[in-house]
């Protein structure tokens, strides 16, 4: 009942005041407030962060895997999307300061890290002579990180230049690149800056350049103007693509977005129902890519482990992105072990570690 409730993000940023008008609200702070949020819920609560019964902060990366953002907003203004507007045009983060993150985040123990950002792969078009593969490169000779991964880049912006990198076993084969829809008559009306033949080109030149790579994507059901003959159209291509997993959404309107104002809103039920529909291919397309992966031996960065007399059921990450999990009387937190991929439990595979 005494709990500070604290809203924050890009909803914050873009409805404060409806957020400030929630009783069950205590406090907003908006994208330019999160370097201070610490602090300012220290001072609300009247605590010292200098005391030792006051709050204690924790580093903002878990010990195994760490997330580094290098890059904040967005210039490309897709016909959705409010993140423009609330995260502002695209700043990227100097080498050096990526740089010392990365050995911060390995000396502290972490074996992974992830490069995050709204707007990936232009990193670097605001500083000379910058570019993400620049970085990349950068990031591999100057630290010992054990693992890299790109949480998402666009289609149109993976090139065989940037995909030769992948030589480094320690880039993760796994790449998230949004598809929103596959038909080109949304992709359009979405201001995406490919269609379904340039992306299905991006995906095949992935699969041919990188061995066992994983391909998630996103995808949005119901945009406006979406009747059966796109649904369907964009049902197919996704079908083709052979993703490893697939995040669907529904479309919501954001206010301020062009999209807002479009004719033929598709109605809720629709919505729903198509989302259903993608939803049950997903699951279908994420099964295959995992019984497809019984036998391989693979990279995994072991994380947690939940009692089970006798050993103990550990869970992990494969380098291209499947969660494992293994029943073995061995302490494995926070290492990197070859492992067979033995079985599917649900969502998860089973493994079995190869001796050394």
């Amino acid at each position: 009942p005494d709990a500070l409730v604290v809203a924050t993000g890009c909803y914050a940023q873009r409805a404060k005041d409806d957020l400030s008008d929630m009783e069950a609200v205590s406090l907003v702070l908006d994208n330019r407030d999160k370097p201070t949020l610490v602090s300012t819920i220290a001072d609300k609560l009247n605590v010292s962060l200098d005391s030792h019964k006051g709050i204690r902060t924790a580093p903002a990366y878990s010990r195994s895997r760490s997330m580094i953002k290098i890059q904040e907003g967005c210039n490309q203004i897709c016909a959705y999307c409010i993140v423009p507007k609330v995260r502002g045009r695209e700043r990227s983060i100097p080498p050096n300061e990526i740089i010392s993150q990365v050995r911060d985040r390995f000396e502290s123990g972490c074996q992974e890290v992830v490069l995050t950002g709204t707007q990936l792969g232009t990193y670097g078009f605001d500083l000379p002579g910058i570019t993400l593969a620049g970085l990349l490169q950068k990031i591999l000779a100057s630290t010992d990180i054990k693992r890299l991964r790109i949480s998402s880049l666009q289609a149109q912006e993976i090139t065989p230049d940037l995909l030769a990198l992948w030589d480094d076993v320690r880039l993760c084969p796994h790449f998230h690149i949004p598809l929103q829809s596959g038909s080109d008559t949304i992709l359009k009306s979405m201001r995406r800056r490919y269609n379904t033949d340039q992306f299905k080109e991006t995906v095949n030149l992935v699969r041919k350049t990188i061995s066992d790579v994983a391909i998630t994507t996103d995808i949005i059901v119901g945009f406006p103007e979406e009747g059966v003959k796109e649904f369907a159209e964009s049902y197919s291509f996704a079908a083709s693509m052979r993703f490893s997993d697939m995040h669907v959404f529904p479309y919501s309107i954001r206010p301020g977005t062009s999209a807002a104002y479009l004719d033929k809103q598709v109605v809720d039920t629709n919505k729903k129902e198509r989302t259903g529909e993608m939803l049950e291919l997903a699951a279908a397309a994420m099964r295959k890519f995992r019984y497809e992966s019984i036998g391989q031996i693979r990279p995994v960065l072991w994380e947690t482990a939940e009692r089970n007399k006798p050993g103990h059921i550990w869970s992990g990450l494969t380098d291209n992105y499947l969660r494992v999990k293994a029943n073995i009387d061995l302490k494995l937190s926070n290492t990197l072990t070859n492992t067979r991929l033995t079985g599917l439990d649900g969502d998860w595979m089973t493994g079995d570690v190869v001796p050394h």
